[in-house]
């Protein structure tokens, strides 16, 4: 991919536009373990452009999360004895306005998780990025990604994505992404060293941006933020999808210029997305 590609991918914004037309996104995130990954998914996604990000989060960390953001519109849900989202979350997460609905981050796993995720696959008519237990919780049931009405983003690590396809190999990692794509008709994001894009029509896009900096953890909560901001943006999550990969990468070659490898943090690759899009 060439950066003059990537750039004319993202959409311009025009004078006589309103936060309305740049995208709703839909995050569901957290649990009382993991404060961050709401974070910095919702921060993701409003630095790549979105114009309105509404973040549910369970009600035990909303007032953590609520003093650390400022831009999104906050959905507070009830949550179990574990600080966990509840099955009470869905009736929010359907009837709620969303052209892209990101689900997984810091989510934890439970019956609950699992349920709403198979429910959001199943229901939801705008696209879908399943990330982290997302992931983790269809990874016995991923026949429901057969079932979905919308286009299905799936951004695993290598151990995610095992679980999901047990039959995966580090050697085959291009030709089981590409396989598991075209079987499920689902957007594979194998997330890594050179991550790959496979789409289900066998395309494979492999980036070239990036550094070891960035393998620290609430990495992939920005990744999935900016795929979803994307997205919601009205590219289409193909494209979306291997772009916002490129963009994250070149965020995280801006933090190791800056920074270095060792003290980058996600923290920093969230600013470093402005500098990225500044000339867009």
């Amino acid at each position: 991919m060439h950066e003059r590609e990537i750039y004319r991918n993202i959409p311009r914004r025009v004078a006589d536009s309103h936060k309305g037309d740049y995208g709703r996104v839909l995050i569901v995130s957290g649990s009382r373990n993991y404060v961050g990954a709401p974070f910095f998914a919702a921060s993701a996604a409003v630095n790549t452009g979105s114009g309105l990000v509404y973040l549910m989060t369970p009600d035990v960390i909303y007032p953590i999360v609520a003093h650390k953001l400022n831009e999104p519109i906050f959905l507070p849900v009830p949550s179990d004895e574990n600080g966990k989202i509840t099955e009470a979350a869905l009736p929010t997460i359907l009837k709620q306005k969303k052209d892209v609905c990101l689900f997984g981050p810091g989510l934890g796993q439970s019956r609950a998780v699992s349920d709403l995720a198979r429910e959001c696959v199943r229901s939801l008519d705008c696209p879908v990025v399943l990330d982290a237990d997302g992931l983790n919780a269809i990874a016995k049931t991923p026949e429901v990604l057969k079932e979905a009405k919308a286009p299905i983003v799936l951004t695993p690590h290598v151990g995610e994505f095992s679980r999901l396809f047990p039959a995966f190999s580090e050697r085959r990692r291009v030709e089981d992404a590409l396989s598991f794509a075209k079987e499920y008709q689902v957007i594979v994001v194998l997330k890594g060293h050179r991550t790959i894009t496979a789409l289900p029509d066998g395309r494979l896009f492999e980036n070239t941006t990036g550094n070891p900096g960035m393998a620290k953890g609430g990495s992939g909560d920005v990744l999935s933020g900016m795929i979803a901001s994307l997205i919601g943006q009205g590219i289409s999550p193909e494209i979306a999808a291997y772009t916002a990969v490129w963009l994250h990468g070149r965020a995280g070659d801006v933090c190791k210029k800056l920074i270095g490898e060792y003290g980058m943090t996600p923290t920093d690759m969230l600013s470093a997305i402005k500098t990225v899009l500044r000339d867009c």
